[in-house]
């Protein structure tokens, strides 16, 4: 079987391979010993600051890209400066947090890899106390390849890369999970699950048990595109690859997305949902039907988080368009419309929970950030409507081609961050106060922006 795991960490590197570059000649990487900071100068009036000497209230760090110039800047949250800028490769790559926040994943899809730059903020556990570090960012030498890396999901502490695989090239899918640790560590001994069939699909980590995507024949499959998988299996690690255990017999076309709640993996299927409960030895699934406000569309993007106690649907045409939010009630098993109120010709560019789970917000093109908050309707939890507010004074007809507005959350505060590729600037938005105040002037049209830093201690999901 051919393995889809290609590490290069430098030890091995330099003593039985070539070493090749992640960036060209003129970045500058640089690598220095964790800068321990005993006593903080930041203000301390916030619930971050424990006292105990060991840890670093800091706002967090930004990762900015170019696709003018194929870069990425790092920025300084707490003095709003410019910290590194790194040279790319040629494509620019997808942007995302590794599972702890050390990290910003570069997603080189078509060049079948993925790379790293350190944000340089993060935590260790050192058994009687929580340490923080500070250091310079880097962009490491660290590479996981494979034949088309596309969903990587972050849950609990650990990060599910699946790589889709190739027909034409006879590459078959797989799926590799890593933690920050392994990143750090340079690890060669990722635990991975190999496919006999290219797949476009998706898997959650949950401990030592991955919950992932099944592609039976094209005679059987009932989707409509076979590369999308029909089915859902229940995997175990066992050292450095898994066992399957359980084959979910509930069907689900067309599968793409997935949410985790607790014990509920949540998958979107072009006619509803499907609902897998995997706990201990114990495992059933269960179907949510399409409501009519979803048409002939298919939910293709589910949105969870641990402290919501359902989760967000999200069905559109593929390429984006005018979408229907739902709300999912797995426990219960239902389905409902969620009236976002959106403005005329409105439509959503990005979504994400609020660190605290408090907020779903939803980012539309016509510059308008859409606050939704949970209530009890009965014995049914449900997502409404609560405020919206703009975020850019620019008229949005000028948006330059290709670019759309881009959020990301911080996961140790109130704060959201906008990048504006009109203005060209970068905006902070508190979500307790529902202000805006640009924090960051650039002179570029930012293409995608994530946050890194030193999370609360809980941690928190990004689902797709």
């Amino acid at each position: 079987m051919q393995s889809y795991l290609k590490l290069k960490p430098l030890a091995v590197l330099i003593s039985a391979l070539t070493l090749v570059a992640c960036g060209d000649a003129e970045t500058n990487i640089v690598e220095k010993d964790p800068i321990e900071v005993p006593d903080d100068d930041h203000d301390h009036n916030d619930d971050h600051d424990h006292g105990d000497g060991y840890l670093i209230d800091s706002a967090g760090r930004l990762v900015v890209l170019s696709a003018a110039s194929n870069h990425a800047d790092v920025y300084d949250l707490d003095e709003i400066s410019l910290l590194k800028t790194f040279s790319l490769d040629s494509e620019l790559p997808a942007l995302s947090a590794s599972a702890g926040y050390r990290y910003a994943m570069l997603n080189y899809r078509s060049a079948d890899k993925v790379n790293f730059i350190d944000g340089g903020l993060f935590r260790e556990d050192h058994g009687d106390h929580l340490h923080d570090f500070e250091q310079d960012p880097a962009l490491t030498d660290y590479e996981v390849t494979g034949s088309r890396p596309t969903h990587i999901v972050n849950h609990d502490g650990q990060t599910a890369i699946f790589f889709d695989g190739n027909s034409e090239t006879g590459e078959n899918a797989a799926v590799i999970v890593l933690t920050d640790a392994d990143i750090s560590g340079e690890s060669s001994d990722l635990a991975t699950l190999e496919y006999s069939i290219n797949m476009h699909g998706v898997a959650k980590p949950a401990g030592d048990m991955l919950v992932s995507t099944v592609r039976r024949s094209d005679d059987e499959n009932t989707s409509n595109a076979k590369v999308l998988p029909d089915q859902v299996a229940v995997y175990h690690r066992h050292d450095d690859h898994f066992h399957q255990e359980h084959v979910f017999t509930e069907l689900c076309p067309d599968l793409h997305g997935a949410g985790q709640q607790e014990h509920h993996y949540i998958f979107g299927c072009s006619d509803g949902v499907l609902v897998a409960v995997a706990e201990d030895e114990s495992f059933s699934a269960v179907k949510i039907d399409n409501i009519d406000a979803v048409g002939d569309l298919r939910i293709g993007t589910v949105y969870a988080h641990h402290d919501a106690s359902t989760a967000i649907g999200v069905a559109s045409a593929h390429g984006g368009g005018p979408a229907v939010l739902v709300t999912l009630d797995a426990e219960n098993a239902q389905m409902s419309e969620i009236d976002w109120q959106p403005l005329t010709d409105a439509t959503p560019v990005a979504y994400a929970f609020s660190h605290d789970g408090e907020h779903f917000l939803i980012l539309d093109n016509q510059a308008q950030l859409t606050f939704l908050s949970e209530q009890s309707e009965g014995e049914q939890n449900k997502w409404v409507f609560d405020e919206r507010i703009s975020i850019s004074d620019e008229d949005v007809s000028q948006m330059p081609e290709g670019y759309g507005f881009k959020m990301t959350v911080a996961q140790n505060s109130d704060m959201v961050y906008v990048a504006d590729p009109i203005a060209q600037h970068i905006i902070a938005v508190d979500l307790h106060d529902k202000t805006t105040e640009e924090v960051v002037e650039l002179n570029y049209a930012p293409a995608a922006i994530t946050w890194l830093g030193i999370a609360e201690e809980e941690e928190h999901d990004h689902d797709h």
